[in-house]
């Protein structure tokens, strides 16, 4: 199944816009974990187990797992979800970006070796950066449009023609890039006013909206801003506030606590 429509799948059967990140820093699990060889495989296996019926998607930042030297924990992780919990589209959030040969290697590390379904890129260096991601029309390619972080505005705002660049790079993916309808945009929760602005500019293109939980963003306001006509449209991305919502022997079950307090924190304003 193409990651577009397993994606549409999770958001209408399953009832869910929660995007689970695994973004693994092994000080932070718990006692018994401590020491362990496997324990990066080891907690987030136990993280997605316990949340993949609450989950749209999983995404794995690729970022914690290579500082780690946990190349091969990630490779088994999304084999595990692909075995295990089959439908359940992985997001590779790498946000790679570079042109020609280079970019091929990039594709090749995201859906062959890894065999993720999607993969998050920056679009700065243009269309042809991203263009070998985009030919693989089954796999996701997820563009940064507005990110979450408090400098976003110190370039992606910038006026350009009487507008802020991160409208012209919505407008170019939405309009020009996504011709097999594989695109989605990133744009982060802790801007609201810009969210709507970008839905407003792209119609129902899917949006990953980081930045709720540890970075503060607010459900209802991504909610108001952010969702579709049918209540859909949006990846609401949690790593933190889930992975780490329990210390102890019981972290997995305070995971999906956690998890499931989001899902249904979201689906409050899904049809309002």
């Amino acid at each position: 199944m193409v990651f577009i429509d397993a994606l549409r799948q999770r958001w209408q059967q399953h009832d869910t816009l929660v995007c689970v990140g695994l973004d693994p820093e092994p000080a932070k699990f718990p006692a018994q974990l401590h020491g362990r060889p496997d324990a990066v495989f080891e907690f987030c296996r136990a993280i997605i187990d316990a949340t993949a019926d609450l989950a749209c998607s999983f995404k794995p930042q690729i970022a914690h797992f290579a500082a780690l030297r946990a190349d091969d924990a990630l490779e088994r992780l999304i084999a595990h979800i692909h075995a295990q919990h089959p439908g359940i589209p992985v997001i590779l959030d790498a946000k790679r970006g570079d042109i020609g040969s280079t970019a091929q290697h990039y594709v090749s590390e995201a859906f062959d070796r890894y065999a993720a379904d999607a993969v998050t890129l920056n679009p700065y260096l243009g269309r042809d950066s991203v263009q070998p991601f985009l030919d693989r029309a089954d796999k996701g390619v997820i563009l940064l449009c507005h990110t979450s972080n408090p400098g976003a505005a110190d370039l992606q705002d910038l006026d350009v023609g009487g507008k802020p660049l991160y409208q012209h790079v919505a407008q170019i993916i939405a309009r020009d890039w996504n011709t097999h309808g594989n695109c989605a945009l990133v744009t982060g929760a802790t801007w609201p006013e810009q969210l709507a602005e970008v839905r407003s500019l792209v119609g129902d293109l899917p949006l990953l909206v980081p930045g709720i939980g540890a970075q503060g963003g607010d459900v209802e306001a991504v909610m108001r801003n952010g969702r579709t006509a049918d209540g859909n449209g949006l990846m609401i991305s949690s790593s933190r506030a889930i992975l780490y919502a329990g210390q102890g022997e019981d972290f997995a079950e305070a995971a999906r606590k956690a998890a499931l307090e989001l899902r249904d924190s979201i689906n409050r304003y899904r049809k309002h």
